[in-house]
């Protein structure tokens, strides 16, 4: 197959330049090449492109330039589309389709199957055994082939999973722990009265003023200090399970409504446990953790199941000790199981495709997790393999795998054991498609896909399609500065100087077994390890820490559901609350630390999406629509009309348009088909009312403002200030190309980690502030990541703390200090393995990481 090579240049630049574009033609015969026709998904601009079937193809490029949108959002998608075509109408209602890709034709396209990246929130009920699908087989060899207590009936499969009613335990609902409030951390501190809100776990607003003068009401003494109170009268106020209604006549300020009203009591202790069990705002639950303290399970014991499933055992080991064993000894003991079953038994049937499963995992280096490690809990890297495994395992032949940067998290040392699965699928008569950012899977495509110049209206053209020397001719290509640099390049920055020291002592956490760590302050630090070395739960371990300290808990940068500051339940990027290991999980003990007086606040950033919903967009979360609907409502002809601030907003009644509700665009439900949105009829996707539209300022609607992208509304509000620095803040992080009103489900989780990052420069930068990064160069391209170690160094600079834990030996060469833990995973790491300079930990003996640190400083 001839390569192909685009020559494309800025889409912008005036005078308009001739440009040879690649052209697939479309009369072929049927060869071994998938081939692209007219694709016009998202930027990309009539793409035409080829690709060898049974080789692995990589595709490259910036962030948003359109790599994601060729491979996924048309290749898999048109496979999808056909596949969806052969199945039965009625039951194509009952699987989730995805919408038809905008593309003139795509010829020799296989069956396909995709493995995406999934970086949203997952469940606390959700472990290693759900995810690989481990538990099932797991649970249907206890139910069949488990020895059981003499006279006991045999169970289902459902009676040995924590998730089911057949088998939870009835006290905990099977999470094994259970929530309990006190009086010390409801009331922490008893010499305020209740009128000065010393019941710290009620609601504020309205709400926690209607149960003080319920409880004066009843007679309670609201003004004394709570610690006078009697016994009996704090018992009630704090644990009663009564409800009384009575006939409030509260006392307000002059000038506002003080009608009487009927009022209903409930404990500070019944409203905790309601919000824990029945709130759906992840803010309202972290914020009532903060006032309960959380034990095993007084019935279960922390085993979360019910004692008949506990009673039976396999191979003398009930099955909650089968959960916690690492895959490694339970790929051993099921071979000793497989081998003392007789033909014809259930476990002779059930254990090879167990232990063939396990194989796979260990094969990817997971052989240290358990079955029952939760989701949450695991690191980025690992959720992607356990997810790769379990495709792997399929065996299907003759299939298109389109995989989502499979590397992702991965530590350089565990990339090569990766390598070799993906070619192993590759000679398994398989394709691969991959979209991916790691230099090293690059070398190693049999075929280049290099999608560009840049990012958004500047991307979206194929510069290059062929094997991978050919691309080092290629000019325009960013991707090639970066696997064929011509030079090596390196910051020689001279060294900063902590200005003190930040120490834990004697952790203790999943592999961290009496750790003592120390963090410098005021430079950037990177942590280090392979895959499972316990670099995450250190990091996790060192935010609770500081959260503790700080009593408000660490700021984590991400949202709740609608626009910001107008959403009661809002979290933003100003929430706070301590959080816990896995959402509502028990937390572990916090190690001692020093040096916590000179820090004075923590921000976390993650890649999480910045919203679950298409309301939430860029201009929202970063608060710069705020400035911008403030200006509309400072114009003349909104004061005419006596339109707020709020009139300007797609989120709340009166100015947004009620058919579409401000969405822009309404549902179609198409029965047989898969379901697809279009522009709303009434608003034609302008989100707001005609009245509404008729404002302008600058001869701009509020709609044309949400159309503009990040870098031309910077110069149209280059004079607004407060809105000016918002935008200048996210073009320096590399986001000029996104759309104010972009929704938040389009954004990949490197764009919606520098949106948080640029929500955090924009502000007056604090000395004494700790930032915490989790891989924080997860899914950008090298280019993305230069633009991102600038604001990071810029924040140290300013006086604060980076610590960040990161694979990238490019980034790691950059930082002020390296803690390097080790020496490998599960059991056998959770130790400090070195820690210095960059120069000096890639001279460490026994690292893992040395030799790859040693190839770039």
């Amino acid at each position: 197959m001839v390569p192909t090579v685009c020559t494309a240049t800025q889409r912008r630049a005036p005078p308009p330049v001739a440009r040879r574009v690649a052209q697939v033609p479309t009369d072929l015969p049927h060869d071994d090449s998938i081939r692209v026709h007219g694709a016009h998904l998202h930027n990309l601009h009539g793409v035409d492109v080829a690709i060898p079937r049974d080789r692995l193809a990589v595709f490259t490029g910036v962030s948003g330039s359109g790599k994601s949108s060729l491979a996924f959002g048309t290749i898999y998608a048109e496979a999808q589309r056909r596949y969806f075509e052969s199945v039965a109408p009625y039951a194509r209602r009952l699987i989730n389709q995805v919408e038809a890709p905008k593309v003139q034709d795509v010829t020799g396209l296989p069956p396909a199957v995709a493995l995406q990246q999934s970086r949203g929130a997952t469940s606390t009920r959700s472990s290693v055994g759900t995810v690989t699908t481990l538990s099932n087989t797991v649970r249907m060899l206890f139910s069949r082939a488990g020895t059981y207590p003499g006279g006991a009936p045999r169970l289902d499969s459902d009676s040995f999973s924590p998730n089911t009613v057949a088998g939870a335990c009835p006290e905990c609902h099977g999470l094994g722990h259970v929530h309990r409030p006190t009086e010390a951390l409801m009331v922490p501190d008893p010499t305020l009265s209740i009128r000065e809100k010393a019941i710290a776990s009620w609601p504020g607003a309205w709400l926690g003023k209607n149960l003080r003068d319920i409880l004066d009401t009843l007679g309670y003494d609201v003004d004394r200090p709570w610690q006078e109170l009697p016994a009996t009268d704090r018992e009630w106020i704090l644990f009663t399970d009564e409800e009384p209604v009575v006939t409030v006549h509260p006392v307000r300020e002059a000038g506002r409504i003080q009608r009487p009203y009927q009022g209903q009591y409930q404990s500070a202790a019944r409203h905790l446990m309601h919000t824990l069990s029945d709130s759906k705002s992840a803010t309202a639950r972290r914020r009532a953790l903060q006032f309960v303290e959380t034990v095993p399970c007084p019935v279960c014991r922390g085993r979360r199941l019910r004692p008949e499933a506990l009673a039976v055992t396999v191979a003398g080991r009930s099955i909650d000790q089968w959960w916690r064993l690492p895959l490694e000894e339970v790929r051993a003991a099921l071979q000793a199981v497989g081998a003392a079953a007789e033909e014809g038994e259930v476990a002779a049937a059930l254990v090879p495709d167990l232990v063939a499963r396990l194989d796979v995992l260990l094969e990817l280096g997971l052989g240290y997790l358990s079955m029952d490690r939760s989701t949450p809990t695991l690191s980025a890297g690992e959720l992607q393999r356990l997810r790769l495994a379990t495709q792997l395992r399929s065996g299907l032949f003759g299939v298109v795998y389109v995989l989502d940067e499979p590397s992702a998290g991965l530590h350089p040392a565990d990339t090569e054991p990766l390598l070799r699965v993906l070619d192993r699928l590759v000679s398994g008569g398989n394709s691969l498609l991959i979209v991916e950012h790691d230099l090293e899977v690059m070398r190693r495509a049999d075929w280049l896909v290099d999608v560009g110049p840049g990012a958004g209206e500047a991307g979206g053209e194929v510069l290059y399609a062929g094997p991978v020397p050919g691309l080092e001719q290629v000019a325009l290509s960013v991707t090639r500065r970066s696997l064929f640099p011509d030079k090596r390049t390196r910051d020689e920055r001279p060294p900063r100087e902590p200005h003190g020291i930040l120490a834990l002592h004697d952790v203790r956490r999943h592999n961290l077994r009496g750790l003592d760590v120390s963090f410098p302050l005021g430079i950037l630090t990177a942590v280090t390890g392979v895959s499972g070395s316990g670099k995450t739960t250190l990091l996790r371990t060192l935010a609770d820490v500081l959260a503790a300290h700080l009593g408000t808990g660490a700021l984590s940068l991400e949202a709740e559901e609608g626009e910001q500051g107008e959403e009661p339940d809002d979290a933003g990027p100003e929430a706070g609350g301590a959080s816990t290991e896995g959402g509502d999980q028990p937390a572990a003990a916090l190690p001692a630390a020093t040096g916590l007086d000179q820090v004075h606040r923590v921000v976390r950033v993650d890649q999480k999406p910045i919203g679950r919903t298409p309301r939430s967009n860029l201009a929202t979360y970063t608060g710069l629509f705020d400035g911008v609907r403030k200006l509309f409502a400072q114009t003349e002809e909104a004061k005419r009309r006596r339109y707020g601030v709020g009139r300007f907003s797609f989120n709340v009644k009166g100015g947004r348009c009620e058919t579409c509700q401000g969405e822009g665009f309404v549902s179609v439900e198409l029965l047989f088909l898969p379901g697809t949105y279009r522009p709303c009829p009434t608003c034609h996707g302008r989100r707001y009312n005609p009245e509404t539209l008729e404002v302008t300022w600058h001869g701009r609607t509020i709609a044309d403002v949400l159309d503009l992208s990040v870098a031309e509304a910077a110069e149209v509000f280059a004079e607004v200030k407060g809105v000016s620095r918002s935008l200048q803040t996210l073009v320096e992080v590399g986001l000029g190309y996104l759309h104010l009103g972009q929704p938040a489900t389009e954004l990949s989780g490197g764009e919606a980690q520098r949106i948080k990052l640029a929500t955090e420069l924009q502000r007056s930068r604090r000395r004494g502030t700790v930032y915490l990064l989790d891989e924080p160069t997860t899914g950008l391209h090298p280019a993305d990541v230069e633009v991102l170690m600038r604001q990071l160094q810029g924040l140290v600079d300013g006086g604060s703390t980076v610590v960040l834990v990161e694979h990238d030996m490019a980034v790691v060469a950059q930082a002020d200090h390296v803690i390097d833990l080790g020496p490998g995973a599960g059991n056998d790491g959770g130790q400090v393995v070195a820690a210095g300079s960059p120069v000096e930990v890639a001279a460490a003996e026994g690292s893992r990481t040395a030799p790859f640190l040693a190839a770039q400083v």
